[in-house]
């Protein structure tokens, strides 16, 4: 698996990074306000694995985290948005358009200023 990591493009694992992420806490947030019994330990299991993948992935990926942590923390605040979006029906409000065109552009700036 590590060596698959290996080959896998930046962005392209940044996304799958992040969707892990987001995804096992939103399966563990509907786990416990949403279900009980059987299903609640059963979506936080789930959640868990999904976490686990995330941290994974994240840690056998072939550049230093400190290189694109702000392209990771911009790709974070995205797909966080999307899947609050699909899973709980929460569209974002100005506050949140506004700070997240920060978060984005600081991120952006964290990573490529780094670079240059």
């Amino acid at each position: 698996m590590f060596k698959a990591v290996q080959s896998i493009p930046i962005p392209f694992l940044l996304l799958i990074a992040t969707t892990l992420e987001v995804g096992g806490d939103a399966v563990v947030r509907l786990a416990i306000y949403n279900h009980a019994g059987p299903a609640r330990v059963g979506l936080i299991l789930a959640g868990a694995t999904l976490l686990l993948g995330y941290g994974s992935l994240l840690n056998t990926a072939p550049v230093e985290f400190g290189r694109i942590v702000g392209l990771y923390i911009a790709t974070l605040f995205v797909v966080w948005q999307i899947i609050n979006f699909v899973v709980f029906r929460t569209f974002p409000g100005l506050p949140i358009w506004l700070g997240g065109a920060f978060v984005v552009v600081g991120g952006l700036i964290i990573t490529f200023w780094r670079m240059a």
